[in-house]
């Protein structure tokens, strides 16, 4: 509750003064700080919790990523990486996989979080789209489309939050033939009117490649 609130340090407080500490307790403070963007706050819960004899489960491994890529901390990353790879724990967790790779994504190692993706013994949209969304976010639309079309080979339909990248870099591009070809497939799944943003992003593709009167058309 405290953690949840924000009162980080008197949730803090709260798990010192208790007489019987487990997974569940340390997980709850360890997600509050990562909440917060405290790294170093629940870097030093996940070394208290192991030097209490205490195993990390996945949901503690996934909040430390989160802490991670909130707060840019690469090498603190790379230190849970190795964690989870010891314990094998990517082979039945696709979350874990996904927040590995949205971690080194949002610390701007953009190919280190491809090769994480495609070595994952599953893969999913989420995973896909996070790394759609940083190549995009990097300026780099190539590398986004490519993997916008290894995801469709896989059989993974786009998301909302994949197709407005996408059609991101069609703008970029000025590629017209692309973007007409997503805006097919965006009505063809039903999506139009559903998201805002979806809608802006398909107006700004067409503007952008010079297509003014279909931009206002889609507009309206």
């Amino acid at each position: 509750m405290y953690a949840k609130c924000g009162v980080v340090v008197k949730a803090q407080q709260v798990l010192n003064e208790l007489p019987v500490k487990n997974v569940v307790t340390w997980n709850a403070l360890i997600e509050g700080y990562a909440q917060y963007g405290q790294g170093d706050g629940a870097m030093n819960c996940f070394k208290q919790m192991k030097k209490e004899g205490l195993t990390p489960d996945v949901v503690t491994f996934l909040s430390l990523l989160k802490a991670c890529g909130n707060t840019k901390s690469i090498d603190m990353g790379k230190q849970i990486h190795n964690e989870i790879m010891g314990r094998d724990l990517l082979e039945e967790n696709i979350a874990l996989g996904n927040a590995l790779v949205a971690m080194y994504t949002k610390c701007g190692v953009v190919d280190k979080a491809q090769q994480v993706l495609e070595e994952l013994p599953t893969r999913d949209v989420v995973g896909w789209s996070t790394l759609i969304t940083g190549y995009t976010q990097q300026g780099r639309g190539h590398e986004a489309l490519k993997c916008a079309e290894r995801m469709r080979s896989e059989g993974l339909s786009s998301d909302i939050v994949t197709y407005i990248c996408i059609l991101k870099v069609c703008g970029k591009t000025k590629d017209l033939e692309k973007g007409t070809e997503i805006h097919n497939q965006i009505l063809n799944r039903g999506f139009i009117g559903k998201d805002v943003m979806l809608g802006n992003a398909l107006v700004d593709m067409y503007a952008k490649c010079g297509m003014l009167a279909r931009a206002e058309e889609m507009l309206n």
